[in-house]
């Protein structure tokens, strides 16, 4: 789930690294990464409380943090004396896509575990249905992606705002609309699924859709500055503490009121910016 509701990341972001629209494709992804936390948990958590898992707890969501501390490491160049601009280079991809390896290995070795658990009946679909679905969802995806992106760049010129604040704001919330299929597992009385969906596709965002974008081309940070990268490390602890704290693995309603005032301040602090 959380894989197929980040196709629209990954498509967006690899698309901007081939136009040489670096800083679409590095804030679709710290953009989404935030919109998911605050947003998507907090709208979720408004509607149903959310319990968590001791597992998630100790490790799925630790491994979202470690993801925010690899971005940082690795987007801060000058400030590591290790070159002269802030930019995500192949090494720093390959070093995501080695993660998002050992990410994938740990997952299988999750599925593998829990095959003797019940599993929820899933409706048979024809092989020939099944090849049309994913190749025509492909094709919108890439086609879908290419509008999405020269739109984006576009409203960015006519505005004269950098393409740091449309990736962060309008491109991360559009790609993200996905993601909101966890509010919908909260009226179904299922609001679990919010947080494996977001960790999941946070992890599948920074460890893939980025390392794979910057493997294809380097990504010069630009307007993507520390302010964002350390909100992004800030709200992944907060989704920490939140599940901690306060009432033993369970994000409240008023946690989730506090996650949308976040988001809703940070919007305000990007505005205030331009």
């Amino acid at each position: 789930m959380a894989f197929g509701t980040s196709a629209p990341e990954l498509t967006v972001s690899i698309v901007s690294a081939i136009n040489g629209s670096a800083e679409l494709s590095i804030g679709n992804v710290v953009g989404s990464n935030i919109f998911n936390i605050l947003m998507i948990v907090g709208v979720t958590a408004v509607v149903a409380p959310i319990t968590i898992t001791k597992g998630t707890l100790t490790k799925e969501i630790p491994l979202a943090i470690l993801s925010c501390v690899v971005v940082l490491i690795c987007a801060n160049d000058v400030f590591l004396e290790t070159g002269t601009e802030n930019i995500l280079n192949r090494a720093d991809g390959l070093l995501m896509l080695c993660f998002f390896a050992i990410f994938l290995g740990y997952t299988f070795a999750i599925a593998h575990d829990n095959t003797g658990e019940e599993q929820a009946e899933i409706r048979p679909l024809s092989t020939w249905r099944c090849l049309l679905y994913i190749v025509g969802g492909l094709v919108a995806l890439i086609f879908g992606g290419r509008l999405f992106v020269n739109g984006s760049s576009e409203i960015a010129r006519s505005l004269g705002v950098g393409e740091s604040v449309i990736g962060l704001t309008l491109v991360a919330m559009g790609t993200s609309l996905p993601e909101l299929a966890s509010v919908v597992a909260a009226l179904k009385k299922n609001p679990e699924i919010a947080i494996g969906n977001v960790i999941g596709s946070n992890l599948f965002n920074v460890f893939f859709v980025l390392g794979m974008s910057a493997t294809i081309t380097p990504l010069p940070l630009g307007g993507i500055t520390n302010v964002d990268l350390f909100y992004l490390l800030a709200v992944s602890l907060l989704l920490f503490f939140a599940g901690r704290y306060y009432k033993v693995r369970t994000i409240t309603r008023v946690e989730g009121v506090f996650m949308i005032f976040a988001y809703v301040v940070y919007t305000g602090y990007l505005i205030y910016m331009l």
